[in-house]
């Protein structure tokens, strides 16, 4: 194995108490506004033994197969099932070790909440449709835009609204089900599809699954909001020798600390994620994104709906963006980038650049329905985010 340059080297925390993903594709952590202060009590501790626990499996992991791809090692990190960072911990909010835009204002979820409600207006108000999000967090964004259904509930009487939330966390699918139903919910209801089921304050249904793939067909919104920039990446670097993959191993100098290095030869995923005319040095692909657009791509058009993605991201042109940031570390270096991507993200001048929204709407919402009749109309269709219905007096 070829050993990447040390500044690169993985620290042995793996995931600390503040573990982070990538970024700059990511929000900044809460800790970022307030640099490098500790939790302190009982939680730091805990959340050290958790570090412990992890790279205790890692390393042993690592030493019964050998290197593992970025992917998997994100993977066991972030979702592993016994200390998983998002399984056991979910730190998100402002006493957690990140924020997101729905943490800090509610209008957020509130717009969001309208441009759906907007989208079901322009496809003709059909008689139900299933709010999906992806990763929803705490449930803060979700329980926004319930707020908004519940205050347009005369425009919304004669439809059947229900929710349906993707969540592989245990310790957050509690976290929502506290947000959203006051914690009155059902365990493995007779549905086997959903793993939770409960009814909102407002009384709409919700309902917990653990894929995309068991969320029941029907009318769809679908709602992905910093979910997809937390998915496991494959890191490729290219070489003299052609293009290799970045691996996570155990660091031989330090033998309880990981550290990435090259693949002596190309790999599977180097085979089939790297385009010939790729002409950056550094590649970064999530394989797993792909896949899940493809699916709400085909249930859209299929069922009908729409789908909003609000993330942080580039258009192809970047290159390393993948960090581990830890909220305790006393690395000097790790704080100034750490601050740099905080200023980076929540600059007004800055933010513009890494934060996008995506929508996915089907061929019929933006085709003229006369068109095909009356090939000499020119009447404008109605706008994407129309809000015409919506004045309110």
């Amino acid at each position: 194995m070829v050993p990447l340059p040390a500044r690169r080297a993985l620290l042995a925390a793996a995931l600390g108490p503040a573990g982070r993903r990538r970024l700059p594709r990511h929000h900044a952590p809460a800790a970022a506004a307030r640099p490098f202060s500790g939790a302190g009590g009982q939680e730091e501790a805990e959340g050290a033994s958790r570090a412990t626990a992890m790279l205790r499996h890692l390393l042993l992991k690592l030493r019964a197969t050998g290197p593992v791809t970025v992917a998997e090692y994100m993977r066991e990190a972030l979702t592993n099932p016994g200390q998983g960072y998002y399984t056991r911990r979910g730190g998100i909010g402002e006493s957690g070790d990140f924020v997101t835009s729905p943490e800090i204002s509610q209008v957020f979820g509130e717009l969001i909440g309208i441009w759906y409600i907007s989208e079901w207006i322009a496809m003709g108000k059909p008689k139900a449709f299933q709010l999906v999000e992806l990763g929803p967090g705490r449930g803060t964004l979700t329980d926004d835009i319930l707020r908004v259904f519940n205050q347009l509930a005369s425009l919304l009487s004669k439809c059947d609204v229900s929710i349906h939330l993707v969540e592989v966390s245990p310790k957050l699918s509690e976290i929502q089900a506290l947000m959203l139903t006051g914690g009155k919910v059902q365990s493995n209801p007779e549905d086997k599809s959903a793993y939770m089921k409960g009814v909102s304050k407002t009384g709409i249904p919700i309902s917990w699954y653990r894929d995309i793939q068991d969320v029941p067909p029907g009318y769809s919104f679908y709602l992905a909001h910093e979910f997809f920039d937390a998915l496991p990446i494959h890191k490729f670097q290219k070489t003299e020798k052609g293009w290799r993959e970045v691996l996570v191993d155990i660091d031989p100098d330090v033998p309880d600390q990981l550290r990435f290095v090259l693949s002596p030869s190309s790999t599977p995923a180097t085979e089939n994620f790297i385009q010939p005319e790729e002409t950056r040095d550094h590649v970064e692909v999530c394989p797993e994104a792909g896949v899940i657009i493809q699916r709400l791509a085909c249930r859209i058009e299929k069922d009908g709906g729409a789908a909003l993605v609000a993330d942080y991201g580039h258009d192809g042109t970047k290159t390393d963006t993948f960090r581990v940031l830890l909220q305790n570390s006393r690395d000097t270096a790790m704080h100034e980038q750490l601050l740099h991507s905080y200023d980076m993200l929540m600059n007004p001048k800055k933010m513009g650049d890494r934060f996008n929204f995506f929508a996915l709407l089907p061929h019929r919402r933006l085709a003229d329905p006369d068109k095909k009749h009356k090939p000499e109309s020119k009447s404008p269709l109605p706008p994407v985010a129309g809000f015409g219905e919506l004045l309110l007096k």
